[in-house]
């Protein structure tokens, strides 16, 4: 047996998960288990609580998309040692999720850690600088002195790109709610800031690119905040849909996309082959290794402490990027 944390129903974290003792799981074809020592905290946990994430598995299950660990069992066909240490997409869409002291991984998703990350940085790492390269590179196509606008920058998704911006030659511009949000993403490498709630965001943004507009917006928020962005584009320039932390999708008519010859792209980290995979991994590896790339981790959550450490996400109460650690 081992202690796990079950949602139960559906609504706030505090109120619906409980701690649970429950069967080890055993891999089958394909898949791997492993001892969780670091598992990362991320909005779509809040929204399996609620019941309202697409891939919500049926109750009672384990939420937790991330992990780091030590591999402890393997599958059929599974080409991965014991005792090697990985990070991870766990298995949460079928209710084996890393808020549990060992979880379900299917080996595809499973990555060594890169050289001068620990566990817990490794922990949160995985998914955000993922889907932020390809955002910003295969989709977004970003270049040296490019001007790119961060939506909900002080966040687990934003601080990614962030970094990454800064990193590929981008002149960072963090859209945050409060100084202290904008005093973290300065020390992350943003270039400038802006308060979304100190005035028009697109005003801010023409101004912050003396007029020029953005070239890239990456936007994980959605709903109005990334429809006045879509407005401050430049030429040619790109809104990235990444996510819709606010609740829905920007909703942005294809006139206003044509006379300004701007483009509104989607990013979905889904559908990528192991060796694209591999790649985008590599260069990651390769960014953290020049000391050009880090993961922003600004506070690690005893096991013990996970629900009211979501409950402060769902409550919007979190700068960066937390870590439940074993």
């Amino acid at each position: 047996m081992m202690r796990a944390w079950q949602v139960q129903g559906a609504g706030e974290p505090i109120d619906v998960l409980h701690a649970v003792e429950v069967v080890v799981p055993e891999p089958g074809p394909g898949q791997l288990r492993i001892r969780v020592t670091a598992a990362g905290i991320g909005l779509p946990d809040v929204l399996m609580c609620r019941g309202t994430y697409p891939l919500t598995p049926p109750l009672p299950f384990t939420p937790g998309q991330e992990a780091t660990g030590v591999v402890t069992a393997v599958g059929e066909g599974v080409d991965i040692a014991i005792g090697a240490r990985v990070m991870c997409v766990t298995m949460f869409w079928m209710g084996h999720g890393s808020f549990a002291e060992e979880c379900l991984v299917g080996a595809d998703s499973a990555f060594g850690v890169p050289e001068g990350l620990t566990d817990v940085e490794a922990a949160g790492f995985w998914i955000p600088h993922m889907t932020g390269w390809i955002g910003l590179v295969d989709r977004g196509h970003i270049a040296p002195g490019d001007q790119l606008v961060v939506l909900g920058a002080s966040g687990g998704s934003g601080i990614a790109a962030v970094q990454l911006g800064t990193a590929l030659g981008a002149r960072v511009i963090a859209v945050v709610s409060d100084e202290e949000r904008a005093e973290f993403c300065r020390s992350l490498g943003a270039d400038t800031t802006i308060d979304h709630r100190a005035g028009p965001v697109a005003a801010a943004i023409r101004e912050a690119t003396g007029g020029h507009g953005a070239d890239l917006a990456y936007d994980p928020v959605g709903g109005a905040l990334a429809e006045q962005t879509a407005t401050a584009l430049a030429r040619y320039g790109r809104l990235l849909a990444v996510g819709f932390a606010s609740g829905h999708w920007p909703r942005i008519a294809a006139h206003d996309l044509v006379v300004s010859n701007t483009s509104l792209v989607g990013v979905f980290a889904g559908g990528y082959s192991r060796a694209e995979l591999d790649a985008i991994h590599a260069r990651l590896s390769a960014l953290i290794a020049d000391g050009r790339l880090r993961n922003a981790v600004t506070a690690e959550v005893p096991f013990d402490d996970l629900p009211a450490a979501l409950q402060q996400m769902a409550d919007r109460g979190v700068i960066g990027k937390r870590v439940m650690v074993a």
